[in-house]
């Protein structure tokens, strides 16, 4: 009998590491192309890995929590109608003892046992080429450990997994029925958990609309009372410990360590600048009464990416990167947008932004804001960026003085908007007032350049109008 083996993949950008956040199957379970097995964090994003499989899972190697290497066998999968190994009782077939064992006839261990089997065989799978996980890139050839027999010897080689040409199944085919809030576990991704515990909402008593029965953020937040969505305001008890202590990795672990570099490698000069967004908020509140924009989300921040997009062509110098030969500068925009999520910072970005319609930058940015609340932005969203833009007006903060995202030369971050005092022709009226502020790279970016640019964006945010120049 053979068995495989699914070793941790390189989902991108050279990762050599990722965290088990979620086993999504069991040892007994009947697994198909394309099902999701596992959901690992990386440096960069959570990520799902889908299943190059048909058979049965056999062995689950990596408990939730634990951090491997590339390469690492993290599950084994009994192939489906595998014959019993030689010398030994008939047995039956994996997927047999799966129906039984879901059918309650046979432990669901008899399956893990079978996958013991098979690795005391001998028996091994090969492939004609590098494998290629369902849906992503090749990843590296890395050896792993052999287990070995009594003797010493090892039994079976570590394989990839194979080739698969089976075609995604149809959306439609893929769809379950909503989820009854009282049926079955409860499916949800980490961050929709943290959102339902911040709200003070039961997972079990949440009607499940997503497309494999699990629970989304949209569901949490039609579950969750007016009480509820205040109750992450009140101030908690002190903890009973004295200390709390958090495992730097993922995430957090990438995120100081860009912060290290940019703080440490680029020199920053930042700037600031109050502004009256009067005309700004009034043009918001057009877009939104249009129905070109019905449905679509539109803030302030639309018109700031559109006014730092107008502003770069103006000064494309802010628009660069640094390195010891030469400076780079991007005739592009790859707008970023950081992200406060339950992971911590991220800043997915807008690729060719440049390119849109403010129609089309505004779904593209409620696409990204969305796509990193749920936590599945991918590294890809992540890489390529050339500017970006921070919104600390949503918390309530007048202006900060950003770090550069590490590769990039130039940072705007955004205040919050309120009523002001603002002299008009010799007036004091009250305007709506916002403060800019940005922060530059000084290798690349002088102190006029920089004063230009902020400057520009300024205006626009003043007169939006000017963009139809």
């Amino acid at each position: 009998m053979s068995v495989l083996n699914f070793t941790l993949p390189d989902v991108g950008e050279g990762l050599t590491e990722a965290e088990i956040v979620e086993w999504r199957v069991a040892p007994g379970d009947t697994v198909s192309i394309n099902q999701v097995l596992v959901e690992i964090e990386t440096a960069k994003s959570l990520v799902e890995l889908p299943s190059p499989f048909v058979g049965v899972v056999g062995a689950i190697l990596v408990e939730v929590g634990t951090t491997v290497d590339v390469g690492t066998v993290i599950i084994t999968i009994v192939p489906a109608g595998e014959p019993a190994p030689v010398g030994s009782a008939p047995a039956a077939a994996p997927a047999a003892v799966a129906a039984d064992a879901e059918a309650g006839q046979v432990p669901a261990a008899s399956v893990t046992e079978l996958a013991g089997a098979a690795l005391d065989t001998g028996s091994t799978i090969t492939a004609e080429e590098p494998k290629v996980l369902v849906g992503r890139g090749a990843a590296p050839s890395v050896p792993t450990r052999r287990r070995r027999g009594s003797d010493g010897a090892a039994p079976h080689a570590s394989i990839a997994p194979p080739a698969i040409e089976t075609p995604r199944p149809p959306a439609a085919a893929q769809a379950r029925a909503p989820r009854a809030a009282s049926a079955g576990p409860v499916i949800a991704k980490p961050p929709i958990r943290k959102l339902a515990k911040d709200l003070g909402v039961d997972l079990a008593l949440v009607e499940a609309t997503g497309p494999v029965g699990d629970v989304t953020r949209e569901d949490v937040l039609r579950g969750a009372t007016q009480a509820s969505v205040f109750r992450n305001i009140q101030t908690p008890e002190w903890p009973s410990d004295r200390e709390e202590h958090i495992p730097v990795k993922g995430v957090r672990k990438a995120i100081a360590q860009a912060m290290v570099g940019s703080a440490f490698t680029a020199p920053h000069v930042s700037l600031f600048v109050d502004v009256d967004a009067t005309r700004t908020m009034e043009f918001v509140k057009r877009l939104k009464a249009s129905t070109d924009f019905a449905g679509v989300r539109v803030s302030p921040m639309l018109i700031m990416a559109k006014a730092m997009i107008w502003a770069v062509r103006r000064n494309p110098t802010v628009n660069s990167v640094f390195t010891d030969q030469e400076i780079i500068i991007k005739h592009y925009v790859n707008l970023g947008i950081a992200a406060a999520t339950p992971r911590g910072l991220i800043v997915p970005n807008v690729k060719e932004a440049q390119d849109m319609s403010l129609l089309e930058l505004a779904r593209a940015l409620e696409t990204l804001t969305l796509t990193a609340r749920d936590g599945k932005t991918t590294p890809a969203d992540q890489a390529g960026g050339t500017i970006t833009i921070t919104n600390i007006g949503v918390f309530g903060m007048d202006t900060g003085t950003p770090i550069l995202n590490s590769g990039e030369a130039g940072i705007v971050a955004l205040g919050t908007i309120k009523p002001k005092p603002w002299v008009v022709d010799g007036e004091v009226r009250v305007r709506q007032v916002t403060t800019i502020g940005a922060s530059f790279d000084h290798r690349v970016v002088d102190g006029d350049v920089a004063s230009r640019f902020l400057a520009d964006v300024a205006s626009i945010i003043e007169e939006p109008a000017l963009l139809l120049e």
